[in-house]
């Protein structure tokens, strides 16, 4: 690769990632579907045909995002299920994950949430496909540990959607705590119940083979 060609490529990877970013500044204040390119090109400060020189539509904008946002809550996701330690500990352990990881990238955890039911299907379905791609990753850390004994695949999958639906939901409601009117207050609110709700999936994960 030539210097000038070097040049333009750092460039275009910077207006790429000026665009991604603009529009996660946007949409914390709306949803894709109301978000037009015009409107991120000009956060950026660039003309609109640029914006085609990285994205097909905001459509694909979004998806690029779903990546980036999906791509942030892996480690998350991963490390909340490794946890080692008996059930609560990985219980405690896991809610302050996931109250971190909404202290770390609190745009990310808005835009999943907005979108994950959004206007937009290409940007639902991608988002559908990631979480579908991390739960068979947790399917595959549960059926390592010892209290699988005995399981399905199908069933540990289905522990798998309900732990990363959790996981979500928990961190939807950490993220709301930080706009209440008392946000410590709110916070410690989601921390206890984020706790008893983890605290009875593990209960039915215990009991699920008695029957």
């Amino acid at each position: 690769m030539s210097h000038t060609s070097g040049i333009r490529q750092a460039q275009k990877q910077k207006t790429r990632r000026a665009l991604l970013d603009a529009a996660l500044v946007l949409l914390e204040e709306q949803s894709l579907s109301s978000l037009g390119l015009r409107e991120v090109t000009r956060a950026v400060g660039v003309a609109p045909t640029a914006f085609y020189r990285h994205f097909r539509s905001t459509a694909d904008l979004g998806a690029a995002l779903v990546e980036e946002a999906l791509g942030s809550l892996h480690p998350m996701i991963g490390a909340t299920v490794s946890v080692p330690g008996d059930s609560e500990e990985r219980i405690a352990r896991a809610v302050e994950l996931i109250s971190r990881h909404v202290e770390a990238h609190p745009a990310h955890v808005r835009f999943v949430a907005r979108e994950r039911h959004g206007g937009v299907a290409p940007v639902r379905e991608a988002i559908r496909r990631e979480l579908a791609r991390f739960a068979e990753e947790v399917r595959t850390e549960l059926a390592g540990q010892p209290e699988s004994a005995g399981w399905s695949g199908d069933d540990l999958l289905m522990l798998a959607q309900l732990y990363v639906d959790q996981m979500l939901v928990t961190a939807s409601l950490f993220l709301e705590s930080r706009e209440a009117a008392e946000p410590e207050r709110e916070r410690e609110r989601v921390t206890r119940l984020a706790t008893r709700q983890m605290r009875l999936i593990a209960l039915g994960r215990r009991h699920w083979l008695d029957g």
